[in-house]
């Protein structure tokens, strides 16, 4: 079976999108799943997350504009068990370069095309915009997942985030779908935060049954370099985000 490519979209920042792309990644890698994590933003958080240096070495913004092969760009991570394509600041001038490529769109899906024999799921960290590199991760997708902050106006852009997946799967990617929404930075202690909870479920009916609470150190994890399986394996949000990846495996067809 070819791999599975998800990517995980918001166009709203500070939701936990990377967060959530990374330690589903470490969950999958502990489950035995051969997995690819690619950073497509030009921040590049999800590779320090993982304690990778991107700068001075070639990644995804090689392996969408100069064609480099994915596998020449690729780095391990053996800690968390899964390879990382990563980031750099480069990527930043890739909105204007991709501009004027014949096929500007599909960059990303040719660069990865090689990638589903070797893999059993590619996840990609886009950046918070609905922008041209969010667009090549759509294309290349075969389904999204959204993570929602558990605040207020949760639901806000959600919409204009759902016009364009209506726009690609016209346009560029007619299979795309919502494998998942994800509540994130869930604090049992508000109302507020159960409001959103019931409001986004019944919004969506693909929204996860696991539900992502605050952590303190799920916010200082990245900062170390490690995944949230190695900064604090005990805690909740490693127990939050095991049964995610759980889940994300029984919804794609493999049994957990």
């Amino acid at each position: 079976m070819s791999g599975r490519i998800i990517a995980f979209v918001n166009q709203k920042g500070g939701v936990g999108k990377t967060t959530t792309a990374v330690s589903v990644a470490a969950g999958l890698g502990r489950r035995n799943q051969r997995v690819l994590l690619v950073d497509l933003d030009p921040q590049a958080n999800a590779t320090s997350a993982v304690g990778v240096q991107g700068r001075g070495r070639a990644g995804v913004y090689e392996a969408m504009l100069s064609e480099v092969p994915v596998t020449s760009c690729v780095v391990t991570v053996p800690a968390d068990r899964i390879d990382v394509l990563p980031s750099s600041p480069n990527l930043a001038g890739a909105e204007v370069e991709l501009v004027p490529l014949m096929a500007r769109e599909r960059r990303l899906l040719a660069a990865l095309q090689d990638t589903r024999d070797r893999y059993d799921y590619v996840l990609i960290d886009c950046p918070p915009s609905l922008s041209l590199l969010t667009i090549n991760a759509l294309t290349a997708a075969d389904c999204v997942i959204i993570p929602v902050q558990c605040e207020y106006m949760a639901l806000e852009g959600l919409s204009r985030l759902v016009d364009t997946l209506d726009l690609v799967r016209r346009n560029l990617n007619p299979g795309l779908f919502i494998l998942g929404v994800v509540l994130t930075m869930f604090d049992p202690r508000t109302r507020l935060a159960a409001q959103v909870v019931e409001e986004v479920r019944s919004h969506f009916v693909q929204t996860f049954t696991t539900v992502i609470p605050r952590s303190v150190r799920l916010s200082e994890a990245p900062s170390h370099g490690q995944s949230i399986f190695l900064y604090e394996p005990a805690g909740k949000a490693s127990a939050a985000y095991a049964a995610l990846a759980d889940e994300v495996l029984a919804r794609t067809g493999v049994a957990v």
